[in-house]
């Protein structure tokens, strides 16, 4: 009994933590997204106070500490991560449910902390309090394509840039080259997700997380935005910023194994691989991604 007891209190402290890091990343993501388009209109500020570049820094920002805070989970804070670390990894099956929903409801509260800060700037920039549409600043939470794009192209840049994450996480974590170091996870999920953004941001906006797009979606679906949310392009919430990079994640992270490990062990070797809850030597950096 108490060893069950043990492991119900470790699947609570790791999804509290992935709930808290997910919530960070959408402070600082969303914020940054709300502060450069909001100040860029006279209503709500003289002069603006953010650009395309500071958006993608306040993202960047934003899985760095996410992942640094939430190091007792190994900072996944992304569904799609957690998937491909359960296929590709040690990471187990039984815990996938519950990080994926502390996740999800993380990222529905980050954006509602991100709405209630910014309330009266939206209102400014969209003209009123009863005023809430997705191109003025529902886009702001949720992702959306251009209107050039494709449907195979936005699925296709979302599962690149997906696969653009997934490798140098699985590279930085891999247990099987060396111990990673605390700040090292952070560092290179900050640089990955900076670079994503200015190389491969514009098409679909860079969700290549199913939480960071489904959480603040959900809000602005309760806050007034309405069901255009979820209609928008034919489901597009769930065949592009959900289904890309899951996929994309599961290429990349076997593109990973398969090209750019070089000794022998083989895929999902349990035997170098322990899992955070019985490795009682692994460094203090324990954060597996972000």
């Amino acid at each position: 009994m108490s060893r069950i007891d043990s492991k119900i209190r470790g699947y609570i402290r790791e999804s509290a933590a992935e709930f808290l890091g997910t919530m960070i990343l959408i402070i600082f993501g969303c914020g940054g997204n709300c502060q450069a388009v909001l100040s860029s209109n006279t209503a709500v500020s003289a002069t603006p106070k953010g650009d395309y570049l500071s958006l993608s820094f306040g993202w960047a920002v934003g899985i760095a500490l996410g992942a640094l805070v939430c190091r007792e989970s190994r900072g996944h804070i992304n569904p799609a991560v957690t998937l491909a670390l359960a296929s590709l990894r040690d990471f187990e099956w039984g815990k996938v449910p519950y990080y994926i929903l502390a996740q999800l409801l993380g990222a529905l509260c980050g954006g509602g902390i991100v709405y209630a800060n910014y309330y009266h700037a939206i209102n400014a920039y969209e003209g009123g309090s009863n005023i809430r549409t997705i191109t003025g600043t529902g886009d702001l939470f949720a992702t959306y394509a251009a209107d050039y794009m494709s449907s195979v192209s936005c699925f296709f840049s979302e599962f690149l840039a997906s696969a653009m994450l997934i490798i140098p996480i699985l590279a930085v974590t891999d247990k099987r080259i060396e111990p990673t170091p605390v700040w090292l996870v952070p560092a290179t999920v900050f640089v990955a997700l900076l670079g994503i953004s200015l190389a491969l941001g514009m098409d679909t906006g860079f969700a290549v997380n199913p939480a960071r797009d489904l959480g603040p979606r959900i809000l602005t679906a309760m806050v007034g935005y309405g069901k255009d949310v979820f209609t928008y392009r034919n489901q597009y919430w769930l065949w592009c910023p959900i289904l890309g990079p899951i996929l994309g994640m599961q290429v990349g992270g076997l593109a990973y194994e398969l090209l750019a490990h070089t000794r022998s062990e083989r895929i999902n070797n349990k035997s170098r691989f322990t899992d955070a809850s019985s490795d009682s030597t692994r460094t203090p950096s324990g954060s597996d991604a972000a």
